[in-house]
């Protein structure tokens, strides 16, 4: 009967998050904002759509990894690997409400696309899982490496007034590095720089659509 009420809160839990995660200002986060109580010059119409373009990308790169957070979590075998995979998908929720909040901030708004790369990742996310578990946090530490790339991209790219948004891609940036080094501690594969290359190119796909839609 617990066997079943767990697997019952599971799935409770896992259809929580994806509401969380595709409802614009569903996202609830357990920190406070790193934007909270900076300062920036004000933004042309220009500088404040290409903030907004760059923002709403972050944003996406977050959907799709908690996607593959959330896949991940209904196929991993060992204990360990699934408590860090829930530590660092809630972390994720942080990372979309941040995000969200700016864009609001901005006047613009979330991806039309994010269901799409939501359940891509998931179904990524259950594929790595049921291969084994040192392949599916390999994988986590390879996207979250990748994501942490643009980031600290996207931080240079920013209006040179925007402090706010690149006060959230900064601790987004932080806690990058923290969930990559983390998989792989909890025994993860390291993948190969090829793979990692055509995970870069997916990015980049990924990115050239958001930026507008």
């Amino acid at each position: 009967m617990d066997r079943l009420q767990s697997r019952a809160d599971r799935l409770i839990n896992q259809f929580d998050t994806v509401l969380r995660t595709l409802v614009p200002h569903a996202a609830s986060p357990q920190r406070v904002s790193p934007a909270k109580g900076v300062t920036g010059e004000k933004l042309d119409d220009h500088e404040r759509r290409h903030a907004a373009g760059l923002m709403r990308i972050n944003h996406t790169g977050e959907v799709c990894l908690q996607g593959l957070y959330q896949g991940q979590s209904i196929t991993v075998r060992l204990p360990h690997a699934r408590k860090q995979m829930e530590q660092s998908a809630l972390e994720k929720i942080d990372h979309l409400a941040w995000c969200d909040e700016r864009l609001e901030q901005l006047h613009s708004r979330t991806s039309y696309l994010n269901p799409l790369f939501y359940f891509t990742g998931f179904g990524i996310g259950a594929a790595t899982g049921a291969v084994s578990d040192r392949v599916s946090l390999g994988f986590v530490s390879a996207a979250e490496e990748q994501v942490g790339k643009c980031l600290d991209a996207h931080q240079q790219s920013l209006p040179a007034g925007d402090d706010c948004s690149r006060a959230i891609l900064g601790q987004m940036a932080v806690d990058k590095a923290h969930h990559a080094h983390m998989a792989l501690e909890a025994g993860g594969l390291r993948f190969p720089a090829p793979v990692k290359w055509v995970m870069r190119l997916s990015a980049e796909a990924m990115t050239k659509s958001v930026y507008h839609f």
